[in-house]
């Protein structure tokens, strides 16, 4: 078994992942408030953790992972929503239009993510579900001293718990002058953030001892958590601007009723657009879907995110994704109708555990594809959640280069190019080999070696008149 190292958040540094039961090793992860279309920066998150799922079932088993990841469909956006459609004339009760939108919300995420690759967790909890856990984790904190009610309002106490700010590494004043806290008069300290909250008729709402309302949003992911996973887990994940506030109020507030909560934090850094935060008054703002209806390939955007390390920022460009397409392409081409290897190659495994470096991984696997292992490397494209060449069609389209004629004819100058690199590669002069496969791909072409000998395939950029005269 390989070790696992990963750099959690709460030690800063990068440890040794020791499970807490091998036999059953937990992770939990924020998943997406389901307001409307996933973004794409709600995406990454989703295949970074996919990526460490498939590696935890790699080293300990399917059977004995659960992976745990939310979906929050308590919000005030998507209660906006139901509401402009009940005053647009729609049929039902604002509370069936509520669950109405939450549920078409819910399955365009599951659609968008399974584009992806993205394997489904063990479990997708709703916060709708689990409100009877989160009043009793509220009532238990209000008779431990940590929080209170006022004003229809119940607020977790931040000054009772001694360890606030840790997991950012910031002082509560620090907080205050970093966050947008909501001053309110029912308020004992600024800090103090909503367990609980009225809701007016008008509102979806539960019956609770303190009149009916609906949950604050930190509570849900840990009544959910304890209730799936138990009062201690190994791993909780999502994007780094959920490290404050709600991280820290999912950890404070779990502390406090005595969890010992997750041992390991991990999380992904942002993504951007182009080089520039994605916003919608930059114009650079996109959903999974938007890229999807644009022509792009699910496994096309996988590969785009992927190529960057989840602790580095992943920017997003249009010519990432054309350089995603065209090696995909070639390593279709590779393995198209191979038996994949019994399991992915050590290396990429090795890559993966140190850290989860995809980035190293990604170019191990060019490696591999140089060197013509075409099993191993459909074994690597499937460990990093790849699909199978016989389930894409994109890459089989041909290319318009009716001038040039079959790329694979036996004769003419790539032919000839093609056979000096195979033999320069039999006779082990790999460096010569690889200083001749440059000058033939500069051209818009990608070699590769499969079982039928040399194979190359034509880019967009092809351009065959750079072949003659070339030696």
């Amino acid at each position: 078994m390989a070790e696992i190292r990963l750099t959690n958040t709460a030690t800063r540094k990068k440890d040794t992942f020791v499970p807490i039961d091998p036999e059953d090793v937990k992770m939990y992860v924020c998943g997406p408030t389901v307001y409307d279309r996933a973004h794409l920066g709600n995406a990454r998150p989703a295949v970074v953790f996919d990526v460490l799922f498939r590696l935890l079932r790699h080293e300990y088993g399917a059977d004995h992972v659960t992976y745990v990841r939310n979906i929050t469909d308590v919000d005030d956006k998507i209660n906006a929503e139901a509401l402009r459609r009940q005053e647009a004339g729609a049929h039902g009760s604002l509370e069936d239009l509520i669950r109405e939108r939450s549920d078409e919300t819910t399955r365009w995420y599951l659609e968008d993510m399974a584009a992806l690759g993205v394997l489904p967790p063990t479990h997708s909890p709703r916060a709708t579900e689990y409100i009877a856990q989160m009043v009793t984790m509220i009532e238990g904190l209000i008779a431990k001293g940590h929080a209170y009610a006022a004003d229809g309002h119940v607020l977790f106490k931040v000054a009772s718990y001694k360890d606030y700010g840790a997991l950012s590494g910031r002082s509560v004043d620090d907080m205050i002058a970093g966050a947008r806290v909501e001053v309110a008069p029912y308020k004992e300290d600024p800090m103090d953030f909503v367990l609980w909250k009225p809701s007016s008729d008008d509102l979806p709402g539960w019956d609770s001892p303190w009149g009916r309302g609906r949950p604050g949003w930190h509570i849900e992911c840990s009544a959910m958590a304890s209730e799936l996973l138990g009062d201690r887990f190994d791993i909780h994940g999502g994007g780094n601007d959920l490290m404050f506030p709600h991280h820290e109020n999912e950890i404070a507030q779990s502390r406090c009723m005595g969890h010992g909560f997750a041992n390991v934090w991990l999380h992904n850094e942002m993504l951007q657009v182009e080089g520039k935060k994605m916003s919608k008054s930059l114009g650079n703002f996109f959903t999974v879907r938007d890229l999807l209806e644009q022509g792009w390939p699910g496994e096309v955007i996988r590969f785009v995110m992927l190529s960057t390390h989840y602790r580095k920022p992943m920017d997003w460009t249009e010519k990432k994704a054309r350089e995603a397409k065209r090696v995909l392409k070639s390593w279709f081409q590779i393995t198209d109708g191979i038996e994949a290897a019994r399991k992915p190659p050590n290396s990429i495994t090795d890559l993966l555990s140190n850290d989860l470096n995809t980035h190293a991984a990604i170019s191990a696997m060019h490696a591999i594809a140089n060197r013509g292992e075409a099993a191993e490397l459909k074994a690597a494209m499937a460990f990093l959640g790849l699909p199978d060449a016989t389930n894409v069609e994109w890459f089989r389209e041909p290319m318009t280069m009716a001038s040039f004629g079959n790329l694979h004819n036996q004769t003419g100058p790539l032919w000839e190019l093609m056979s000096r690199w195979q033999q320069l590669r039999n006779e082990k002069k790999f460096d010569k080999a690889d200083e001749l496969k440059a000058k033939i791909e500069s051209c818009g072409l990608v070699l590769s070696i499969g079982p039928a000998g040399p194979h190359a395939v034509a880019t967009e950029s092809f351009d065959p008149s750079k072949l003659e005269g070339m030696k």
